[in-house]
């Protein structure tokens, strides 16, 4: 395998690890299950596959390394989320997250590195929007609504 090829891998490989570890921070920093290594690997193995895939294989090659991220991420995925009681379930929004670090990885695997940052943006601003006090009480009402209307009360 040529070098460019080589390095042309490794460096989309190194750049979907970092964003991956930018959203990864987010995660960490809201003491989630999952956080900036986890996400940094999750962008780097997309990544590093769609690369090699897309370099390698051509597009119909590339095609079918995506569908096995995206199949490989719904099995981490399902590891990430868990049910406490029957209403009570975790990790959703961390399995989304990695969900879209995976993606991220892809579309900086087939070189497209504008669209991957901004899509890393995209998805911190959105981890962010709870913070935003006039959007957390509109949260924190349908929460409370929700829960009288199913009887829980609290």
């Amino acid at each position: 395998m040529e070098t460019s090829v080589q390095l042309t891998i490794l460096g989309r490989a190194a750049l979907a690890a970092l964003l991956g570890f930018a959203i990864g921070l987010e995660r960490e920093y809201r003491g989630k299950s999952a956080g900036e290594r986890t996400f940094a690997l999750l962008g780097l193995g997309a990544a590093a596959f769609t690369a090699s895939g897309a370099l390698l294989l051509g597009s119909e090659g590339a095609g079918r390394v995506i569908q096995g991220v995206v199949a490989g991420m719904g099995f981490l995925g399902a590891g990430v989320i868990f049910r406490r009681q029957a209403l009570d379930v975790k990790g959703l929004t961390t399995a989304a997250g990695a969900w879209a670090a995976a993606a991220i990885g892809v579309v900086v695997g087939l070189g497209a590195y504008v669209a991957g940052a901004l899509a890393t943006a995209l998805v911190l601003l959105i981890l962010e929007l709870d913070q935003i006090p006039l959007l957390r009480r509109v949260h924190d009402r349908a929460v409370t609504s929700e829960r009288q209307d199913d009887g829980s009360g609290s």
